[in-house]
């Protein structure tokens, strides 16, 4: 197995590991994200996270555990799964060439607030105003406004993830979301990085992906969890 296989079987903890290490909490073998940066974590042994899910959740109301295969325990006295959400990977296998005729914009830390309230706006609930901080930004604005977006979110020393592919509802269906994914992954393989993403199983966003170079190569479950 090739490191870059065995990093995609769990992305967030060698993201957490490698690249982003610097916003790593750690327990005992479970590695969260800084809840000001996103409410993800991971494990490699379910034994562990017992006591790890109790020490994050005085830190978060609501967060996140990323598994392939696993099933973390949990102390239901002070953390309840919320759902446990089926997702899926994806890895680009060859780009698929797209026509940009859009103005694509590197958003600078001034945009962190626009970025923030867009997609809020598309897809609340765990996007925090520090995610911009996990990796560079792109977006596409009409009018001084800001009407899509797509960002980079998990990164290790072989991928990055193409993530926050957000467009206002007044602007969908002019080929913005599939403009800013084929920026966002040329600009990952200038750095010599393999162009990765996560979705939900049925999104219909995966014929979009497809159409781009994507393929679907393993299951990825979201732990997600609230504290009592």
């Amino acid at each position: 197995m090739t490191h870059l296989q065995q990093t995609l079987q769990n992305p967030v903890w060698y993201a957490l590991k490698e690249t982003h290490k610097e916003f790593v909490i750690e327990y005992d073998e479970v590695k969260f994200y800084n809840p000001e940066i996103c409410p993800f974590g991971a494990f490699t042994n379910g034994e562990k996270t017992k006591q790890a899910l109790t020490a994050y959740s005085k830190l978060v109301e609501t967060f996140f555990l990323v598994s392939e295969n696993g099933t973390p325990v949990v102390d239901d006295n002070y953390v309840v799964l919320d759902r446990k959400i089926e997702g899926c990977q994806m890895v680009l296998n060859m780009l698929i060439e797209v026509e940009i005729t859009e103005v694509i914009v590197p958003l600078t830390a001034a945009y962190k607030q626009e970025i923030y309230d867009l997609i809020w706006l598309v897809m609340p609930g765990y996007y925090k105003k520090r995610s911009f901080e996990m990796g560079n930004y792109f977006g596409i604005f009409k009018d001084k406004k800001l009407v899509a977006v797509t960002g980079q979110r998990m990164q290790t020393n072989n991928f990055i993830e193409v993530s926050g592919v957000v467009t206002h509802p007044d602007f969908t269906r002019l080929g913005y979301a599939k403009q800013l994914i084929t920026h966002t992954t040329k600009e990952i393989l200038k750095v010599k990085k393999q162009p990765i993403l996560h979705t939900n199983k049925g999104n219909p966003a995966i014929g979009l992906y497809k159409s781009l170079g994507f393929k679907l190569t393993r299951d990825m479950n979201w732990w997600y969890f609230h504290t009592k």
